[in-house]
């Protein structure tokens, strides 16, 4: 509740009048909403941040000069609009104020860029230009205004599981950990760079070898990333925590909690009870094509590699093979174009599709499959009148995993069969320690300072892509929400996991120093989680753009079109942290 004790401008919040208030003085401050005449008389709708309220002005000499988005205070008599004239889209509908005095606080004297109530119908770099005018409508200011009350509930959930609050640096040193550093040059030290922190990993780890037993902070973390509808270009923040002395299990039992928690406390959606289900990495690329699964989703990949191996239907034959069954025979040749088109631009060579009707198979492929073809499909189909068989092949195993997941998705969307009424999280652990680089390489592919299973002995003895790690990741309605691990906090296990990805000893021991000290001073075994937080408020605000819910965000480019960022600084700033910029271009002689 806002206090307003003592306040010169105002009384009482706008959305907080109600029919109580009838007979009573009060006074309000805000912006003019809006402005209609009927006559000799004027009626205002007067907004803050708790909702809008109508005054009337019966002098319209109190209202000489006055324009929509100005700032006012008012003073008024509250009385009852009557049955008749109860407005029932607003909260304030009842009552009105009778205005007694109007005071201009800040004329708009200018012509606004565009209708506050139509902010969201402006490009992207006006709206960002003038994001305290976009700001100013109801749903963007909401969503800024639930961020808040997020960010407190977090807080008192993890004080109430006993965690720590600690700040880390955001000043810190590069490191090798997946996206690109933003970088800040030091006057002190020429020639060196800091980095902003992509997370508080280390910190975070180090905080636990210092002997304290569950931190937490709302972190900002910093990626030079290209913008997604759910990823800042720029920084982002995370509920981030560790625990010592903790397994995998305790780390999934602390995010059950507090994400069924928050969902429940926020949101009208149902939610999946914990436990959530628990997904194995493999298991979730077998089924859903993604290790993302969205469980709404009723469709599942079925694999038929082994049974058209020797097919002799070239699109399928010696390929990697999966079919997903959906009722969609009804649907004509364009629906069926467009998934085409859509898999070809993913990568894939096309789409077979089949049509079930009961007694044979139809479609531009049913000719290519057999009686015997049908068997082998309905014996892991269960086929019934209506069905269409999506399948999708590749000579590689994962890409034909991707696009049947990928496939999957866009059947979902298209035939109407994602649950929007619900949560459903899931855990997808077991990740794979290391995967195959585009050029062949072993590379991490999850958390470097993530703990192997079978830890030395497996580095040293297995092949390093049949490693997996205890790795795991929340996954909401599609989205990755949350990652974590158990972490590595032994230094020639650190050495030896590197060192597979061809990062040599030195290479850990300059790049991690703190780490890999810190280790040879009795680690404890310890684990932890950081939670997208942005994520999650984009879930409980019904957003499919993470810009919508931070106050200033960056373009899809990067920049800020209200504060001009990044811009140029003056030659004096450069040579202070000894840089010189040449942007001149260079020609090839």
């Amino acid at each position: 509740m806002i206090s307003l004790k003592n306040n010169i401008y105002r009384s009482h919040m706008c959305g907080s009048l109600n029919a109580k208030h009838i007979g009573a003085e009060v006074r309000v401050a805000g912006w003019v909403n809006n402005i209609r005449k009927m006559g000799a008389l004027t009626f205002l709708t007067i907004r803050d941040q708790s909702g809008v309220v109508q005054v009337f002005v019966e002098d319209e000499s109190l209202v000489a000069g006055l324009t929509r988005e100005s700032t006012v205070t008012i003073t008024g008599i509250v009385r009852s609009r009557g049955e008749k004239n109860i407005n029932s889209d607003m909260a304030t509908g009842e009552i009105e104020v009778v205005a007694r005095n109007v005071k201009i606080l800040g004329l708009c004297s200018e012509v606004l860029p565009y209708e506050i109530l139509k902010a969201r119908d402006q490009n992207e770099n006006t709206r960002l230009k003038y994001r305290y005018l976009d700001l100013r409508n109801e749903k963007n200011m909401q969503n800024i205004v639930l961020r808040a009350q997020l960010l407190e509930y977090l807080r008192e959930q993890m004080r109430e599981l006993e965690f720590l609050e600690i700040q880390t640096p955001i000043l810190t040193s590069s490191s090798p950990e997946g996206a690109r550093d933003f970088l800040v040059p030091s006057r002190l030290n020429p020639g060196k760079f800091y980095a902003l922190p992509q997370s508080p990993q280390q910190f975070k780890q180090l905080l636990m070898l210092s002997g304290f037993t569950r931190y937490f902070q709302i972190a900002p973390c910093f990626r030079d990333e290209d913008a997604r509808a759910d990823r800042s270009p720029g920084e982002f923040y995370q509920l981030d925590f560790e625990l010592s002395f903790a397994t995998q299990d305790e780390v999934l039992d602390v995010m059950e909690k507090v994400l069924y928690n928050t969902l429940t406390h926020f949101s009208n959606l149902t939610v999946d009870k914990p436990p959530f289900r628990r997904i194995k990495f493999s298991d979730s690329m077998l089924t859903y094509g993604s290790d993302k699964p969205d469980l709404r989703n009723p469709l599942v990949l079925v694999d038929f590699t082994e049974e058209f191996k020797n097919h002799t239907f070239s699109v399928i034959s010696g390929k990697n093979v999966f079919a997903i069954k959906a009722q969609a025979n009804d649907k004509g040749r364009r629906f069926f174009d467009g998934l085409t088109d859509y898999l070809k631009l993913q990568g894939a060579g096309g789409l077979v599709y089949l049509k079930y009707d009961g007694q044979s198979l139809g479609g531009p492929a049913g000719k290519y499959f057999s009686e015997e073809d049908f068997g082998k499909l309905n014996a892991k189909l269960n086929l019934v009148e209506g069905d269409t068989i999506f399948i999708v092949s590749d000579s590689k195993r994962t890409k034909a995993m991707k696009l049947a997941g990928l496939l999957r998705n866009e059947l979902g969307e298209k035939l109407d069969l994602i649950d929007k009424s619900c949560f459903k999280p899931c855990f997808v652990v077991d990740f794979p320690f290391y995967e195959e680089g585009d050029d062949g390489k072993v590379e991490f592919s999850h958390n470097p300072f993530s703990m192997p299973q079978g830890e030395m002995e497996a580095l040293k003895n297995k092949n390093p892509l049949d490693i997996l790690a205890y790795q795991y990741d929340l996954v909401l309605n599609g989205v990755e929400l949350a990652s974590g691990a158990v972490r590595n906090h032994n230094p020639e296990i650190m050495v030896e996991a590197f060192r597979i990805a061809g990062y040599p000893r030195e290479v850990v021991e300059n790049k991690f120093p703190a780490l890999y000290n810190a280790f040879r001073y009795g680690a404890p075994p310890h684990a932890g989680a950081a939670i997208g937080f942005d994520r999650l408020l984009m879930f409980l605000c019904g957003e499919e753009s993470i810009k919508e819910v931070i106050a200033f965000p960056l373009n899809k480019s990067a920049q800020d079109p209200l504060m001009g960022a990044p811009n140029n600084v003056f030659p004096q700033q450069l040579k202070d942290v000894h840089i010189k910029v040449d942007l001149e271009e260079k020609t090839e002689e």
